[in-house]
């Protein structure tokens, strides 16, 4: 075990000793000039009043002071303030004083976000209950009305049924995006990368959410032609989960007869930013911090009525990550929303 340093410090003791020195110096002085017997022996006194006196409030100090502190820093140690443990054990007042300080300051912060962390955690909660049981009574419900003799009509029994099943499929949407995220966020979500051409990519994408697209008249569309294939080495079936969700997203909360935008340019030498625009209804300010948070919701209402796990953002953000890029977002009320993600480019 490493052996734990003191840090000595001698300014207390000398100051102390040197106010000492000079005060009863003066004081033997006058009070040898009073009885006549004043000489030059008197030089003498200091020279040994001084360093006994800096001995004797040295060492008082040192048994007084470095104990409590010592306590001190041991009951810290209880508090788990490692922070403190890693600095020598010190008797100077000023740098324990610091450190103290900075101790509690450290505290408070730590506090602090706790605290912000309990709150979302309760919202978490709150919003994972709510994601669960609206279909989960959904399907109850429906399941009640069928035993309760909707069987019987083949009409009502086929709806209901079709209906419950709805309600199943959002739940195993959910429960495998949860799946999903637990695996990103552990690390146990293997990418298999490979090089592959991202603007066939988008395009098959495209093909996908064309006829969702064409229902609320929004076109998707390359900000430009690109003629040449840009090569991009990722895991191909994870980007195309990233795209689809902003997709999705932009298509969900788009205006009627508005675009998505889709634009892929040069970073750096060796990377590529894709950013996926729309003219939509856009995010306020105070929102676009939290936006990547697993079920948080930027219309509490709206939003529910799109479907979707509340996940997808939280998701895409975690693929991202999981190839060590970066994932951004801008977006104003009212005027739309871009979200753009780097990738790393090849020849």
């Amino acid at each position: 075990m490493q052996k734990k340093t003191l840090k000595k410090t001698y300014k207390f003791a000398i100051r102390t000793s040197l106010y000492v020195t000079i005060f009863t110096t003066l004081l033997v002085s006058v009070f040898l000039y009073y009885y006549h017997t004043f000489n030059w022996q008197i030089i003498v006194f200091p020279l040994i009043c001084f360093p006994l006196c800096f001995v004797i409030i040295q060492y008082r100090v040192e048994r007084f002071i470095y104990r409590r502190v010592k306590k001190i820093y041991d009951d810290l140690t209880l508090l788990e303030s490692t922070s403190l443990r890693k600095q020598p054990i010190t008797t100077d007042m000023g740098t324990l004083t610091k450190e103290i300080d900075k101790y509690a300051r450290d505290r408070k912060i730590e506090i602090e976000t706790l605290k912000i962390r309990e709150e979302y955690r309760k919202e978490f909660l709150g919003n994972v209950s709510h994601e669960l049981k609206t279909p989960l009574f959904t399907v109850q419900g429906y399941i009640d009305t069928l035993l309760d003799g909707g069987i019987d009509d083949e009409k009502i029994r086929k709806k209901y049924l079709n209906r419950a099943s709805k309600g199943v499929e959002r739940l195993t949407y959910i429960i495998k995006d949860l799946d999903m995220i637990t695996k990103l966020e552990v690390g146990d979500l293997r990418l298999d990368k490979e090089t592959f051409d991202i603007v066939k990519l988008v395009e098959n994408v495209f093909e996908l959410f064309e006829m969702k697209a064409a229902k609320k008249q929004i076109t998707l569309t390359f900000d430009m032609d690109y003629l040449e294939p840009i090569m991009v080495y990722a895991d191909k079936e994870r980007i195309q989960q990233v795209l689809t969700n902003l997709i999705v997203n932009s298509i969900k909360y788009g205006r009627k007869k508005g675009t998505t935008e889709v634009s892929i340019e040069n970073l750096i030498k060796n990377k590529a930013i894709i950013r996926v625009t729309d003219n939509g209804e856009g995010i306020k300010e105070e929102n676009l911090t939290r936006l990547f948070e697993r079920f948080y919701r930027v219309d509490k209402s709206g939003s529910r009525k799109e479907g979707g796990s509340g996940l997808g953002l939280s998701i895409v953000k975690h693929i991202i990550e999981a190839h060590d890029e970066k994932m951004y977002v801008e977006s104003e009320l009212g005027v739309g929303s871009e979200f753009s993600f780097t990738l790393e480019k090849t020849e």
